[in-house]
């Protein structure tokens, strides 16, 4: 068999197939209806939803499979507005392909998924077959193509690195130890180090991957672990580059979801976001005072967040701003300075709908200021001799971002709680399923 099987039609191409042609579907039975005259069998497969219509000579003895076992269908294709797609299947022969399934926990064929997220979760190998639940995946894939074509059009090379490392990236708090071989290593929380050491050899990188952080957070914001979007391009001025590039890249990801999930949008009754022409910006010590927050705050809290996120949209119409300047204690040692006041950086966060999104900028790029930054912070730079070797062989001016996928994806459709676009989340306390 082919990947693409000539023997098979997709529910969704059924409503282009000659009415009176033999046709063969495979899915899973979405739901049953008995009437006493005709039954109704539903079928899903990835593409959508098809109809099969059968008479009581149509019936096996065992009667109609239950919901969510797996079906091979062959029979006619026969008009019928009020089927899905304006086709349905008649005259049918169906051979299951698995054994009979056990019913759901929640109702699959409702167009809501009636249930508690606790349910959802644990249940989460069949509740994402919902078709609701399964358009948000569909919009995070797309997102994801998106992410790619844009950095792949303006000459970026994909990279993968490691997820096990020696030395942790940001503090010493936040990250899972694991046994190495009798030695002690860690989940990566970022590809930040090895990201920068590859613009030495490909100016232009970005990955797509997973980060780990132990941060014991119980909230609706916070998993343990999600899917990083990281870019990193050298030869850059500063840290208006690196939003100009992330501008680029949220407009390709809007692009690809229009492009390729219209369904989805539609099923989840998705407004998709307002990203102007140019991101607006605002410095982190006017942003304190927009909000009356006292000038000595190191960071926004959530509701700073949130009022900042109606701002841009009441006074810019734009549903992303870019929150730049923020202090250097409150940034990681590879932060690049603002040149005119060395206590605010060239870096930035980016609040989408209320909420911060990513957080990029401008980094150091020579192997003295590293140095004066380490022995700054009280650290010895024998600790990152690994990263720092790229600097002592020259490196470029260089800056980048990361996105954390699931983030994206629950403002985008503005949901209440991360884990409902995660497909199987971790966090303070899940590890299954």
């Amino acid at each position: 068999m082919s990947i693409t099987d000539p023997a098979r039609t997709l529910a969704t191409q059924l409503s282009e197939t000659p009415p009176g042609s033999r046709v063969t579907l495979m899915g899973h039975v979405h739901r049953r209806r008995e009437l006493a005259k005709v039954s109704f069998l539903i079928l899903r497969d990835r593409s959508g939803l098809a109809q099969i219509v059968l008479r009581p000579e149509d019936l096996s003895a065992e009667g109609l499979p239950g919901e969510e076992t797996v079906i091979r269908v062959t029979g006619t294709a026969t008009a019928n507005a009020h089927a899905p797609g304006g086709v349905e299947l008649t005259s049918p022969e169906i051979e299951p392909l698995s054994e009979p399934a056990r019913t759901p926990v929640v109702e699959l064929w409702r167009p809501v998924l009636d249930a508690s997220l606790p349910t959802v979760l644990d249940n989460a190998a069949v509740t994402w077959r919902h078709p609701a639940q399964r358009a948000k995946w569909e919009l995070a894939a797309a997102s994801l193509r998106g992410f790619r074509r844009t950095l792949d059009a303006a000459g970026f090379t994909e990279v993968h690195t490691p997820k096990l490392v020696d030395a942790v990236t940001e503090s010493g708090a936040n990250v899972f130890p694991v046994d190495y071989f009798g030695r002690t290593a860690y989940l990566a929380q970022s590809p930040q180090f090895f990201k920068q050491q590859l613009v030495g050899v490909f100016e232009r990188v970005y990955e797509v991957g997973p980060v780990f952080r132990a941060e014991p957070h119980d909230t609706v914001r916070h998993l343990a672990e999600y899917v990083s979007l990281d870019a990193e391009l050298g030869f850059i001025r500063d840290h208006r580059d690196v939003l100009t590039l992330l501008h680029q890249v949220l407009v390709g990801m809007l692009e690809g979801i229009r492009a390729e999930s219209g369904e989805a949008l539609d099923r989840l009754d998705v407004a998709l976001p307002a990203i102007p022409d140019e991101i607006p910006v605002i410095h982190f010590l006017d942003a304190l005072k927009l909000v009356g927050a006292p000038e000595d705050e190191p960071d926004l809290a959530p509701a700073h967040e949130r009022a900042l996120g109606e701002w841009a949209r009441e006074k810019h119409g734009s549903d992303v701003l870019a929150v730049e300047g923020y202090p250097m204690r409150k940034r990681p040692f590879y932060t690049h300075p603002q040149p005119d006041d060395s206590r605010w950086s060239n870096s930035f966060d980016l609040i989408f709908r209320g909420l911060e999104l990513v957080t990029g900028g401008q980094r150091l790029h020579r192997y003295s200021d590293y140095i004066a930054a380490i022995e700054g912070r009280g650290e010895s730079p024998d600790a990152y001799a690994a990263y720092l070797s790229a600097f002592e062989h020259g490196m470029p001016p260089h800056g980048g971002f990361a996105i954390g996928l699931e983030r994206w994806l629950s403002r985008l459709i503005e949901a209440s709680n991360i884990r409902e676009v995660t497909l199987f989340p971790r966090d303070l306390h899940r590890l299954t399923p």
